[in-house]
This record gives C-alpha cells, structure tokens and sequence, in this order.
C-alpha cells in the first residue's frame, strides 16, 4: 500500500535539491514518459529556449497554452511578435531547435516545494493554414479562457518532439519521442491542485493518521510532525511528513488505479477507514 521515501535533509534552502527519492520502485506508478506527458499538459507555466536567441528576449514571451496532438508534437500559442513567432518565421523549412522547460511547484505550503522539472526538445515551426485551424481548436479545449489562437495578434507553433527529461519526486529520466507520444497525462492532473489544497485545508488530521498504516518498525515516526498531501496521481497519493529540522515522504498506494475524481473519492474513503 505504501512506499516510504528517503529523508529530507534538515537544510533551510528550497527545492530541486535534496527531494526524497523512492528506496524501491513499484509497478503501479506513472512511468517517466507518463510524467512528462502530465507536465507537458498541463497549465503549469513554461519557458521557450530557442537556438541563437537570448533567454532575456524569451523570458516574458513563453506560450500562453500548450497541447500535445495525436502525434506527440506540442503545440504552442504565443504572441504574434513574440522573438519564438519571429525566429519561427524567419526559419521557415529550416530546422530550429528549441526547449521547453516546465518547473512542477507544489500547490500546498511545505519543504522543498519544488516537485521536480522537466525538458522537452525538438524543433519548432509555425503552423499554417488548416492545420492552425485544428492546432487552435486543440489549444481552446485545453484553456477555454484563452484567446482564440487563430484571432489577431497571436500564433501557433508547433514542436515536433526529438526527446525529452524529467528530474522530480520519482527520479530522472530520459524520454524517447515515441514513447511520449504513446503516454497519456495522468487523469487526475487538471484536478490535482484543487484536490491537495482541500485535503490540505480540510481533512489534514485525516491524512496525518495515513501514518498509522506504516509497518510496526516505523510506529510513532510521525509523531509530532505535520503531514502534508504533496502529489496525487492515479495509482496513490505521497505525503510529506515535516519536522521543523527534517521530514521524509510516504507514498499510499491505492489498490487500483483511479481515472476520475468519483474514483478518487471511493479510494481515499478506502484509505482513510484503513487508518481510522
């Protein structure tokens, strides 16, 4: 049901440095590609580093939305005279090599907030004509509040994926371009913020008795520490037990793997009258 993660290190510094890292793997958790996926989903900010443009000119021009399509490339909304719009044009049939950067932060106040980064390279074009059409009809049902991506004054480009790297809570990884392109991001990834800062606010003496559930060896590690709800996906949820010098994480395994928030409700439910 549970993994135990290493220690943290009792440092005052946050994030990147020191996350706890599973002592063994288990076979119901997101793969690295899946992760990828997730974050490259997701409505967490980016960056674009393009070749041959300095970061300054691109730190306040990332992509407003981003999607990934049916062949695995990520498509990208940004400003019309943005420099990535600029140097995409200019381009033309060459190929230009970019980044994205993704930094995961947790949604809830604790240690080391930072949960992890992840990178996915390739090479960038514009998208023209009735493939804009289709790439801004994807890109609005991801963010139905954004812009029209085909509407005045922006554009979009598309990332054909040449690999990708994740570095988080469940280690680093490589990433091939067909295997994030077969990957899906985790169901519970729109939802997920919503639903750690709720368990956070209303059912934290609930999520400190997951503690009860650890093997005999480990009773009263929890004591006096204050437990909170870092990450959730569909195979569990991991939380991070805080000291005021150092803290560790556990990770509760659900017996199956979840696909909605109804799902999600009956396997707290589960672990919580297995702790109560």
């Amino acid at each position: 049901m549970l993994r135990p993660g290493i220690p943290l290190p009792s440092t005052d510094h946050d994030a990147g440095t020191g996350q706890p890292r599973p002592v063994e793997e288990s076979p119901r958790q997101p793969t690295a590609a899946e992760r990828v996926r997730t974050l490259a989903e997701s409505s967490l900010s980016a960056t674009l580093s393009i070749s041959g443009i300095e970061v300054a000119e691109t730190a306040f021009s990332g992509p407003r939305v981003r999607a990934v399509d049916s062949a695995g490339d990520v498509l990208l909304q940004v400003a019309a005279d943005s420099p990535a719009a600029r140097a995409a044009t200019h381009a033309q049939d060459d190929d230009l090599p970019a980044v994205i950067g993704i930094t995961d932060v947790a949604p809830v106040a604790v240690p080391h907030r930072v949960r992890g980064t992840a990178r996915v390279s390739g090479w960038l074009t514009p998208v023209r004509g009735e493939a804009r059409v289709r790439a801004a009809r994807l890109l609005a049902n991801t963010d139905p509040d954004a812009p029209p991506a085909h509407g005045a004054g922006w554009t979009v480009l598309r990332l054909e994926v040449g690999g990708a790297e994740i570095d988080d809570l469940w280690g680093a990884a490589a990433v091939e371009p067909d295997d994030f392109a077969d990957a899906r991001p985790d169901p519970l990834a729109a939802h997920e913020a919503e639903l750690l800062q709720h368990l956070s606010a209303a059912h934290s003496d609930q999520v400190h008795g997951l503690g009860t559930l650890l093997d005999a060896d480990d009773e009263g590690l929890t004591d006096g520490r204050r437990a909170v709800p870092l990450a959730l996906d569909r195979h569990g949820l991991r939380v991070r037990f805080c000291g005021e010098r150092d803290g560790f994480d556990i990770r509760f395994e659900f017996p199956d793997p979840v696909e909605d928030v109804c799902g999600l409700r009956q396997a707290m439910h589960r672990l919580f009258q297995a702790a109560g």
